[in-house]
């Protein structure tokens, strides 16, 4: 790790095991499984930047922006 933190975030139980469970599958710690699941989901980033599995956020009255 180069500039590791700890986060100050709450998640449900079932979640954190769940997480746990799947890390403890793949023979790697609940934060090593957390970053490789962050880093598999930057390829899935709409243009929203979020990922394709979630709900596009309502873009409704906003006004295009045009790059440079």
């Amino acid at each position: 790790m180069v500039d590791p933190v700890i986060p100050g975030w709450k998640i449900e139980r079932a979640s954190r095991d769940l997480i746990a469970s799947m890390a403890a599958s793949a023979g790697v710690s609940a934060s090593v499984f957390l970053e490789l699941m962050a880093e598999h989901t930057k390829s899935e980033l709409t243009t929203q930047g979020i990922p394709s599995w979630m709900p596009e956020k309502d873009r409704t009255g906003e006004l295009p922006i045009d790059g440079p």
